[in-house]
């Protein structure tokens, strides 16, 4: 199976040949991807080197000139590093880009700590006005970026990742999906995050929601899976842990209710091994998801 970056650069260089307002800019990540692109749309596919403040500040540019600048490179280049112009080039100018990443928390261990961005959805939390798109499959990352794209000048941000679950699903853009339904309890599942959650939870009596857009949260879906499922939640995220508690806690503000967010936690793993073996020392593997979300959910019932 291709890879959702595999889908990313295809998709856009079809959406440059069809909507003369696309423009891509990149800074030297992903430029070979783009190089027949470029070629036809010379104006329109720019590489700025390794200049990831400028990235954001070009695009910024030619959004003013009515442009939609689809911006790509690492998550940790494009959110973190020049967090300060996506904060005032994009944020503060009030115009709109798609912001496209890859190998967000721990796609690319080998590259290190400077190469991963666990917080990246956290830190776009702190700006108002951005959607935040996390497909799971890269049919629903194809699904996303068209979405995004045709977004007006909306402020998109797409998070690819390495990690995807088994099948697609019919994203819309905005909803959450209900994959499962219980009674004791409710688990929100984000992008990647799909099968494994589901593997937790097989055979527990809980509603299993499927989260690919984030930003905005979903609070109405939320509310109905807990009219039947009840009120405790559990939050599985690909990123930073307890990112979309204080979402969920919104949502059932006039509730009694528990969250529990898991995620990737904030010790850093020094030793840069595999995917998997980040997988499992985050606890976000089915065995340990399962052993945690469900000691959540009977401390729920012992506490009633």
């Amino acid at each position: 199976m291709d890879t959702m970056r595999d889908r990313f650069a295809p998709v856009v260089s079809r959406l440059l040949d069809e909507d003369p307002r696309v423009a891509v800019v990149l800074a030297e990540i992903g430029k070979d991807a783009f190089a027949a692109a470029r070629r036809r749309h010379p104006d329109r596919v720019l590489n700025v080197g390794i200049r990831e403040q400028l990235l954001i500040g070009a695009g910024a540019g030619l959004a003013l000139t009515g442009l939609r600048p689809v911006l790509h490179t690492f998550a940790s280049f494009l959110v973190e590093r020049p967090f300060e112009q996506v904060k005032l080039d994009l944020g503060h100018q009030n115009v709109g880009a798609v912001l496209v990443s890859a190998a967000g928390s721990f796609d690319w261990p080998a590259g290190g700590y400077t190469h991963m961005a666990p917080g990246d959805v956290a830190l776009l939390d702190t700006l108002d006005g951005w959607t935040v798109q996390v497909p799971g499959h890269p049919d629903e990352a194809e699904t996303l970026l068209r979405h995004a794209v045709a977004a007006g000048d909306d402020k998109v941000y797409v998070r690819l990742s390495v990690q995807a679950n088994a099948a697609g699903l019919p994203v819309d853009g905005e909803h959450f999906l209900t994959v499962r339904e219980g009674r004791s309890g409710v688990v929100v599942a984000v992008g990647p995050m799909l099968d494994a959650a589901l593997a937790a939870t097989e055979g527990l009596d809980m509603t299993v929601l499927y989260a690919t857009t984030v930003r905005p949260f979903d609070a109405a879906a939320l509310r109905r899976a807990t009219e039947t499922a009840g009120t405790d939640v559990v939050l599985v995220e690909p990123y930073l842990a307890g990112t979309s508690t204080a979402a969920a806690n919104d949502a059932l503000s006039d509730l009694p209710h528990r969250v529990l967010g898991l995620g990737v936690g904030r010790r850093e793993l020094r030793r840069y091994g595999r995917v998997d073996e980040h997988v499992a020392a985050h606890g976000l593997n089915a065995r340990a998801l399962r052993e945690r979300i469900a000691g959540f959910a009977a401390g729920g019932r012992g506490a009633a």
